[in-house]
């Protein structure tokens, strides 16, 4: 009888601790197992393939039906403890890839870069050095260049990068205008191979131009311009400092504005058309769209504030210029022409930004100094 009791006892255990391993998984244990972000693991998620962590929590019942309430009971507990400390690492790390330990110090070896001389290009070289070459060339390549880009599918950074490869080798180059698409789909080339996963192959950049070139011809103006870049291919754009200040830009906002990033997408990728922009720093520039993009959204609020101007380093009326012709860009009052961009962003995926429309005036007022 002893035995059948201590027989009984055991039996209870087991099925005691198989419920509370059960569910432990039904409370932890996606029904369709998906990738996570590395950043995303904890090494104290209790799972059903962690058995050891299942122990320290449920404790394994001796014997009867109390017991086993007892340990269900346990795991409801850790599983909301553990609920209510994810949300709390999700307000700490709302996204570990912005390094917000030190981001201070990534901004400011950033700023350090974009102000060699080695990776600006000259701001009047098509004056100074082009011969064959205008403003207007220009212009409809990058124009052509986003389509390009959108058409293979290519990352924001490609496309930035490439028109950084372009204006800086036309800085120190002649070159005829009948190989300026050579030198757009030898730039993008490079920079797709730099930036992108899985980077179009030469072929497809000669199909691009109809076979204008030959696989040779851009291959031979591929190291042309790593020979002239001296192959310094990593220089800071006006995206990579808009990705940062996008976000400051909507710390006073009470939910997050997707309206606010592609407006500044947009206006990022304009200033791309435009000669007169090549003079200014990618950061200026990046703060400027943000200054623009706040503007357009709410005109009635003043566009800078004290956040804004400590994590970029400028204050409004330092921006006066900047924002002054990107605001004549997005009113159609140069490069009106050009149309890749506009209609761009005219999908809903964009939520149609660039069919918005700005104040034809900015109040002289917002370029003013702040006050703390």
């Amino acid at each position: 009888m002893a035995d059948q009791e201590n027989n009984f006892g055991v039996r209870v255990a087991r099925q005691a601790k198989k419920r509370a391993m059960e569910a432990i998984g039904s409370q932890f244990q996606p029904a369709n197992k998906k990738r996570v972000v590395l950043a995303e693991l904890s090494s104290n998620v209790v799972t059903s393939e962690n058995p050891k962590l299942a122990s320290d929590i449920v404790q394994k019942p001796k014997c009867g039906p109390k017991m086993v309430k007892r340990a269900v009971k346990g795991v409801i507990s850790a599983a909301k403890t553990h609920e209510v400390a994810t949300e709390k690492m999700d307000d700490a790390l709302v996204d570990p890839q912005m390094c917000e330990a030190y981001v201070s110090d990534i901004y400011e070896y950033l700023h350090n870069m974009e102000l060699e001389a080695k990776r600006r290009p000259s701001s009047d070289y098509i004056e100074k050095v082009q011969k064959d070459v205008t403003v207007n060339m220009r212009g409809v390549l990058v124009d052509w260049l986003v389509e390009v880009a959108e058409e293979y599918k290519l990352l924001p950074d490609t496309l930035y990068l490439t028109i950084s490869y372009i204006d800086r080798f036309l800085s120190v180059n002649l070159l005829n205008r009948q190989r300026l698409q050579l030198l757009g789909v030898s730039s993008m080339l490079i920079a797709s191979k730099y930036e992108e996963i899985s980077p179009p192959h030469t072929d497809d950049f000669c199909y691009i131009t109809d076979n204008t070139y030959t696989k040779q011809d851009i291959v031979k103006m591929e190291a042309d311009v790593l020979k002239t870049l001296k192959f310094e291919m990593g220089s800071p754009t006006v995206k990579t400092f808009l990705r940062r200040f996008t976000r400051i830009a909507q710390e006073d906002y009470d939910t997050p504005s997707l309206q606010l990033e592609f407006l500044s997408y947009y206006l990022a990728e304009l200033s791309l058309l435009d000669y007169g922009c090549i003079k200014f720093l990618p950061s200026m520039v990046a703060a400027s769209v943000t200054f623009l993009s706040r503007f357009i959204l709410k005109p009635n609020s003043h566009p800078w504030n004290l956040a804004l101007e400590h994590q970029s380093g400028y204050t409004a009326s330092d921006l006066k210029e900047c924002v002054t012709i990107l605001h004549e860009i997005h009113s159609s009052r140069r490069s009106g022409n050009l149309v890749a961009i506009r209609e761009k962003y005219k999908q809903h995926k964009f939520k149609c930004v660039s069919e918005l429309l700005s104040p034809l005036v900015i109040p002289s007022s917002y370029f003013n100094s702040l006050k703390e």
